[in-house]
């Protein structure tokens, strides 16, 4: 399958089935979406989803999070990854975001650099969430499934992932793309076991092919027979 053809068929399959995608962080303005992001690296969602209900309580304006110490802001996050450095960053974002921006959250990606805590893929989020802007932030599951699918080739970085997803992707659904494959990739195309048996994308799917040839799966079938054995002796040398 040409590489035109498989992203024809990536959207036209995710525009029918998933035309809403979005975010799985909670948030109600792009200030509070700027936080919840900041604190979600190397963190899941959920646990995000968690904390952030105090947080936005507590310091619901730029002005309020700006005045505040790292150490107080460290007593609601302390739940999520690396809450020290996280903390540091979301008082100084506060604050550039206050003297540099008037407090309104920037859609340029570089502007969105200048604050602590807000690298690229961070920077990519905002601009494409909340003002759909063509940008594509490439996480562990952009990267993964954009790979395995077969969207990208040879792409050895996440930069190399996002320039071709952006070259090849509608400009109009690159912010939404994002979330196709992020989502595909957290609840089918897992890292480790992906549930090719329950996957829309096999047709067109590069990994799928690969790993389904006559030679392919006479190999998983050795080696699945071989698994079994072992656990049968394990259990029996037990005993």
């Amino acid at each position: 399958m040409l590489k035109k053809d498989r992203y024809k068929a990536f959207v036209e399959y995710f525009s029918t089935h998933q035309p809403q995608a979005e975010t799985e962080l909670h948030y109600n303005n792009p200030f509070e979406l700027l936080i919840a992001v900041i604190l979600s690296a190397q963190c899941t969602d959920k646990r995000i989803n968690q904390v952030t209900p105090k947080l936005f309580e507590r310091y619901p304006t730029p002005e309020s999070l700006a005045s505040a110490t790292p150490e107080e802001v460290f007593a609601y996050i302390r739940s999520v990854s690396y809450p020290n450095n996280k903390s540091k960053h979301l008082v100084g974002m506060a604050k550039i975001l206050l003297n540099e921006f008037n407090g309104i959250v920037p859609e340029d990606v570089k502007d969105l650099q200048k604050m602590p805590g807000v690298g690229r893929k961070t920077a990519n989020v905002i601009s494409s969430v909340i003002y759909h802007a063509p940008a594509m932030a490439v996480d562990t599951h952009v990267f993964r499934v954009a790979n395995r699918i077969g969207l990208t080739t040879n792409a050895k970085t996440p930069l190399a992932v996002e320039k071709q997803l952006v070259a090849h992707l509608p400009q109009d659904k690159i912010h939404i793309a994002h979330h196709w494959l992020i989502l595909h990739g957290r609840y089918i195309c897992l890292a480790r076991s992906p549930k090719c048996d329950i996957c829309p994308l096999t047709g067109f799917c590069k990994y799928y092919a690969q790993h389904n040839t006559p030679s392919a799966l006479k190999r998983k079938g050795e080696l699945e027979a071989k698994a079994k054995i072992a656990k049968e002796l394990k259990k029996r040398a037990i005993k």
